[in-house]
């Protein structure tokens, strides 16, 4: 046997040993509240695969908590059926499921409370319905004989009268017989405890005026059509009012007896208690349904209350959500422990409440850092937008927590319309684009969705999920645009700008795409595969084509560690000198770079590659500064050349531009100007001093096949 095999069988070994010991305590737990035949061991044996079956159902994927709902039958087949048991039998499953259930931590604690908590649910709902089908043969074995009774009363009448005496004195359930005015002739001791009077104090009493606040409304009209000999009986769940103020919960089975004739006599009330069960069900219920932090709904009960809201025909006309994220939480965490973090999500919790106090408000925490304020029917989108203000307001005076006063800024996603329109998932992912709306303007405010900005946000999130496998499947191709040498016209090299062929969308430019490559971290790949596709290129053009290219340096890829390898090992795959790249990096991502943040532009402009500041002007960086950068050539952005396209062109931009080239020629530095569509344009910079240019005047970007076809012969 190999070691692992000996690893595995050992982990084995001490789960089913954790196993055992759980079912020891819970034999132990459960024995003296039970009415089984078994000895304490063989109630341990009997537990121990209900045990398994329940750590088991723990772990499986997807999560169901069926099981419990088998594992409460068999435990009232095993006749642990007393009125103590069954919080015995929970409490132990709360207690050591997870501890011995879950040995090896394969989920995390908060999940496995979460599914051990389902499943108390479900063993409480198995057992219930297990014990009321048995206490419903019971009682149908009780209705049979009382009717048998009362009919042969004039032939057997003491045989029949000691055999019904003898099932309605033992009976665990509550019995009461009553005439056809309700008063109640006779009731059993059952039924007496569960009121807490004695069996004459009960038959006083008539059961028309056992009338409960909570009554369900077609109680009383099932009553009345009993006592009109309509129905025969039925069946339903009623509140009663103890002596002690308290409410006893019962399962009530009331049936009509008839005579011989078939008329109407008696009214036969079975009672079963189950106010335990019913507190139990709630309890539960609260703990599945509510944020233990907090104490606020939490997304469960939040989903129910949405998805009610939205049903066509809830009654409910429009709705309206505010979901709210709080800005930095993540800081708070990591800077000041979780202690102080939980603390804050209290207070903000706290305070969200104390400015939606309405009822047709919902406040509800759905994840960590993330609240939502659901409302019923508002007045108008304003009603909406002014809870989320007074939300703000109520946040901005600083929290004391531990001792300290935290600031708390938060982003609010706005979503507010007609009841029945949209399903919750898109309520919830609209809500979810509109809070990031809000946390990308800056944060500490609100955005109201909007359905263009929502289609807009899903086709970026479309692209970003799509980017990685698009670069595997080739979908990604160049274009390249000449840089013209102003002086004669020739062509001084070209620029390698990327595309993506999208299978749906069709041919997308760099504006769609390399913004979401840079955020995502896909740029670098890409990057590489820009400049090793550009850099190939020269080496298959044919002669009289320049062998300079232009390749765009994002800032991710500026600031990436293998940034200078990589870029020597695709000119030397390539057969390349160094002379023959141009890196362009956009001025904002120099501005405010120090000495070690250039140090790899440094080392490749020594190696002989050219580097270029693009877009320039645009950064409002120091112009003495352009002597601490490795550039060789300014690219001046087309924002500052437009008003030389006019006839005659704008003062204003001829002495700015001519003040550039000046200063970059002072430098020795090359200008490039980008942008250039008309002739009169491209006379003006010519005059002026300009060394190169690209634009739509002399050429649009195109493949490598259409360039050296048009510039071959230049």
């Amino acid at each position: 046997m190999t070691p692992s095999h000996e690893h595995t069988e050992l982990d084995d070994d001490r789960a089913d040993d954790g196993l055992r010991r759980f079912a020891r305590i819970w034999s132990r737990a459960v024995y003296p509240a039970t009415q089984t035949s078994m000895t304490r061991a063989e109630l341990e044996d009997f537990l121990h695969p209900l045990v398994r079956t329940l750590s088991e159902a723990l772990h499986t994927q997807p999560f169901s908590p069926a099981p419990g709902r088998e594992v409460g039958k068999a435990l009232v087949a095993a006749h642990c059926t007393s009125p103590d048991a069954l919080p015995h039998i929970l409490g132990v499953v709360e207690s050591y499921l997870v501890l011995y259930g879950s040995p090896h931590g394969l989920l995390a604690v908060d999940e496995a409370r979460s599914r051990c908590a389902r499943l108390q649910h479900a063993i409480a709902a198995g057992f219930t319905r297990a014990v009321r089908e048995r206490t419903l043969a019971e009682q149908e074995a009780l209705s049979r004989a009382a009717l048998a009774a009362q009919s042969a009363v004039e032939e057997a009448l003491h045989a029949s009268e000691t055999r019904f005496r003898a099932v309605f004195e033992g009976a665990t359930i509550g019995i009461g017989i009553a005439d056809m005015n309700g008063r109640l002739r006779d009731a059993n001791g059952a039924l007496a405890r569960m009121f807490g009077h004695t069996v004459e104090e009960m038959c006083r009493r008539n059961i028309n005026d056992w009338v409960h606040p909570d009554d369900a409304p077609e109680v009383w009209r099932l009553h009345r059509e009993l006592a009109r000999g309509e129905r025969d009986h039925f069946r339903v769940e009623k509140p009663y009012q103890r002596p002690d103020g308290t409410v006893l919960w019962t399962n009530l089975t009331l049936s009509l007896l008839r005579d011989a004739e078939g008329e109407p006599r008696y009214q036969l009330a079975l009672m079963e208690d189950i106010t335990e069960r019913r507190l139990l069900h709630l309890r539960l219920r609260y703990e599945a349904t509510h944020d233990e932090l907090t104490g606020l709904p939490n997304r469960t009960l939040f989903a129910e209350r949405l998805e009610r809201i939205l049903t066509a025909g809830s009654g409910v006309r429009r709705f309206g959500l505010c979901y709210l994220d709080i800005d930095g939480f993540k800081t708070v965490n990591d800077s000041l422990g979780h202690a102080v973090g939980d603390q804050l999500l209290v207070s903000v919790a706290e305070r969200l409440q104390s400015c939606t106090a309405a009822p047709a408000h919902l406040v509800a925490r759905i994840g960590g850092d993330e609240f939502v304020i659901l409302i019923s029917d508002p007045d108008g989108r304003e009603e909406v937008t002014s809870l989320a203000r007074a939300a703000l307001a109520t946040l901005a005076t600083p929290i004391s927590v531990d001792g300290r006063d935290l600031s708390v800024r938060a982003s609010i996603g706005i979503v507010e319309g007609p009841s029945g329109e949209l399903e919750p998932a898109e309520v919830m992912r609209s809500a979810d684009i509109t809070m990031y709306r809000a946390k990308d303007a800056g944060g500490n405010r609100y955005e109201v969705a909007d359905p263009d900005s929502d289609a807009r946000a899903i086709d970026r999130h479309s692209l970003t999920t799509h980017l990685p496998a698009a670069l595997e499947r080739d979908e990604f191709f160049l274009e390249f645009q000449p840089l013209i040498r102003m002086s004669d016209g020739t062509v001084d090299g070209a620029e390698a700008l990327v595309r993506w062929a999208h299978p749906v969308h069709g041919r997308l430019g760099p504006d769609r795409f390399i913004p979401l490559a840079e955020h995502t971290g896909l740029i670098v790949p890409l990057g590489r595969w820009v400049l090793e596709q550009a850099v190939a290129q020269t080496c298959t053009w044919a002669s009289g084509l320049p062998l300079r290219v232009n390749v765009n340096l994002s800032p991710r890829q500026l600031h990436h560690p293998d940034l200078v390898p990589d870029t020597i090992a695709v000119l030397e795959a390539a057969g390349v000198e160094p002379s023959a790249l141009c890196l362009e990096v956009t001025e904002s991502a120099l501005i405010s770079a120090d000495e070690a943040e250039l140090k790899p532009l440094w080392q490749l402009a020594e190696l002989g590659v050219d580097i270029a500041l693009d877009d320039f002007g645009t950064g409002y960086s120091n112009l003495a500064n352009l002597r601490k950068l490795p550039a060789t050539t300014l690219k001046l952005d087309r924002s500052f050349t437009q008003g030389l396209q006019r006839h005659p062109a704008d003062p204003v931009d001829v002495t700015f531009v001519e003040g550039i080239v000046s200063l970059a020629h002072a430098l020795g530095l090359a200008v490039t100007v980008e942008g250039v569509e008309t002739e009169h344009q491209a006379g003006q910079l010519r005059e002026l001093g300009c060394d190169t240019a690209q634009g739509w005047y002399y050429a649009r970007p195109s493949s490598a096949t259409e360039f050296a076809r048009e510039w071959a012969t230049s």
